[in-house]
């Protein structure tokens, strides 16, 4: 049976969105500051494909050490996940920059990430970014039976554990997305007629995806092993490591932003819609953590700022830190919440503590 799509009030009493999107208008257009990424965010950009590419042309053309080599795998994989946060996904969001080819080059980041443009931006910009934490339709709350993020999802005696296990399968994210969740999502989402722009044509689609992976593939290991870069062994290991590096902080950040104690999984009335209009719909169900910690804010790509990044996923994410002003004032004058840890590690307890409650077995919750 078809879910229902669901839909948003549109009685804000307290007009917090009207209000809170004049005061950020207001602001760029009285500092004559373009929305989009700046000088700041490309020195950023060359940062992070350095920490991608830098240590991959030493283990490749530089006879090192095992250990050595295992160890470029991990810087890799800190700037695969960088070039993910900070690059690959302003562009998809077309915050990057005010020149759309730029958005799409950077947006097309993904694919040496092992992902797929279509698929994310459906994924992402469409279900996670609209439906954000409603069970049902933000796939970012779907783990299959192995981890349960709602109290809608289907208990099993194991998710007494989850709290322990889950973060050992946090790291198989990417090794995830380059194997079987790009071919799974892509049959889902054609199925289904899901775009984000233009309809797409399937066959230009699954055409592009399997050429995408045959490159994907023969960059990272074939080319490796026909040019003897290291034993095969040792470059399968170090590509594991590699992706195991990346999933790992993704999953991290993506989780502390919308799995917590704090935020909410509100279901649609008999009628399908959602009690509050989708502005404070994000204030409820999305946290922000470490917001002064400037290396969490750099390397995340304001994804620390995740309220001001939903509210705002147009603008680049360089100017959270002052968007957050305004946002914070006008939920308060509304009395609305506003989520907020003011420490990772506050956050990183807050997510796994939650588990642990979702583990329980739901008489006992």
């Amino acid at each position: 049976m078809k879910m229902q799509t669901p839909t948003f009030s549109r009685t804000d009493k307290n007009q917090f969105f009207r209000t809170l999107n004049k005061r950020v208008n207001d602001y760029f257009n009285e500092h004559n500051i373009n929305k989009t990424g700046n000088w700041k965010l490309h020195i950023k950009t060359g940062i992070m494909f350095s920490l991608f590419f830098i240590p991959f042309f030493v283990i490749f053309f530089i006879d090192i050490p095992v250990l050595t080599y295992l160890f470029a795998s991990v810087i890799i994989g800190i700037g695969m996940a960088g070039v993910g946060m900070n690059v690959m996904h302003d562009g998809n969001h077309g915050s990057y920059s005010s020149k759309n080819w730029l958005n799409k080059i950077m947006g097309g980041s993904i694919y040496i990430l092992a992902g797929n443009v279509y698929n994310w931006q459906v994924q992402h910009n469409v279900l996670h970014h609209t439906y954000t934490n409603i069970p049902g339709h933000d796939e970012d709350l779907d783990a299959g039976r192995v981890i349960r993020f709602t109290k809608e999802a289907t208990w099993y005696k194991f998710h007494a554990f989850q709290h322990y296990y889950s973060i050992f399968l946090y790291g198989l994210l990417t090794i995830n997305w380059c194997l079987t969740t790009d071919f799974k999502q892509m049959g889902g989402y054609l199925k289904r007629k899901l775009s984000y722009g233009n309809t797409p044509n399937p066959k230009t689609l699954w055409t592009g995806l399997v050429i995408s992976k045959i490159i994907y593939f023969s960059f990272w290991i074939v080319l490796p092993l026909v040019f003897g870069a290291a034993s095969w062994w040792v470059i399968l290991i170090g590509f594991f490591i590699m992706h195991y590096t990346a999933g790992m902080i993704l999953s991290i950040v993506f989780q502390l932003a919308h799995i917590t104690e704090d935020t909410i999984n509100p279901h649609p009335n008999e009628q399908g819609e959602i009690e509050n209009t989708w502005a404070i719909h994000q204030l409820l169900t999305t946290v922000n953590f470490a917001p002064k910690n400037w290396i969490v804010n750099w390397y995340t790509g304001g994804l620390n700022h995740q309220i001001e990044h939903h509210i705002f996923p147009n603008i680049s994410h360089i100017h959270y830190g002052k968007i957050a002003e305004f946002v914070k004032q006008t939920a308060a004058e509304c009395d609305l919440p506003y989520f907020e840890y003011q420490t990772m590690r506050s956050a990183v307890i807050a997510h796994f503590r939650h588990l642990k409650e979702l583990g329980k077995r739901p008489q006992l919750a």
